[in-house]
């Protein structure tokens, strides 16, 4: 299945969310530290639900720790600055989706490491900032899980 990639995700609800979207979908969630949380969380908690023990979920004290277990894999990172629309991607099993913190998004630098495979966005009207995170990850899980017949669904 696929990887969601949060990079010092800040807000609680949306990793419990993201945690539920791994456990629904069966891809695996990998954060990045530092988390502006910690897991004892009541928002954490309630997003997430009693899915905690249903998904896949890993926590990197680096940004290279996380290379060094999702890689060779593809990363595709999402940012409202690319150029490229992420439904145009053909995307594969394995497949690493990457999004950055909730207030800043990918920095420059890390769009700009050689680990990442291409920059796309989800496209939105003009003049809007940006799709919440959970909400971002979602979109882009389903869009790849869709590309993949929805493999292991009931809709197999």
């Amino acid at each position: 299945m696929f990887k969601i990639l949060f990079y010092t995700p800040e807000i609680p609800g949306n990793t419990g969310n993201a945690i539920r979207l791994a456990a629904i979908t069966g891809a695996e969630l990998h954060l990045v530290k530092p988390l502006g949380f910690n897991f004892e969380d009541a928002h954490l908690r309630r997003a997430g639900l009693d899915y905690h023990d249903l998904a896949v979920m890993t926590v990197h004290e680096t940004l290279e720790d996380a290379w060094a277990a999702l890689l060779p894999a593809r990363v595709f990172a999402f940012t409202t600055t690319a150029e490229k629309n992420f439904a145009d991607v053909k995307y594969r099993e394995g497949d690493v989706l990457m999004f950055g913190p909730e207030s800043v998004g990918l920095p420059v630098e890390v769009q700009q490491t050689e680990q990442i495979t291409e920059r796309v966005k989800i496209p939105m009207l003009e003049g809007r900032r940006s799709l919440n995170l959970a909400n971002s990850a979602s979109i882009a899980v389903y869009e790849a899980w869709r590309q993949q017949g929805f493999a292991g669904s009931t809709f197999e």
